[in-house]
This record gives C-alpha cells, structure tokens and sequence, in this order.
C-alpha cells in the first residue's frame, strides 16, 4: 500500500478544508402569522401549510 512521503502543509490542508463550513438554512415568512418559516415546511406557530390549517398547535401557557 502506498503512503504519504511527506505531510501536508496547513496552508494546503486549509484551502481543502474551505468548503466543509456549514450554511444557515433558508427562511421564508409564513403569509398567515407572519413568522420565519423553512419554505415547503408546515409553520411551526401557527400549524398553516399553503392556506389550510395543517397541525393542531398547542397554545403556550
């Protein structure tokens, strides 16, 4: 098996390494309560997917 003569330099190691940051998730707003929402997903506070009333949403005490 063949094996590294000689190690990689930090500079190389961390061009490599530029890509492997992790992204923030996209938002969109939910047109019923107006609140930040992941698009195509059922909102979290009210319970609404495209109009309709999807999920029963427990009211916080």
């Amino acid at each position: 098996m063949p094996n590294p003569k000689r190690r990689h330099s930090k500079a190389r190691t961390s061009t490599r390494r530029a890509h492997d940051f992790l992204t923030a998730k996209s938002l969109s707003e939910c047109p019923n309560c107006h609140e930040r929402k992941r698009p195509h997903h059922v909102c979290p506070k009210c319970g609404t997917y495209q109009g309709r009333e999807v999920l029963e949403v427990k009211e916080a005490k």
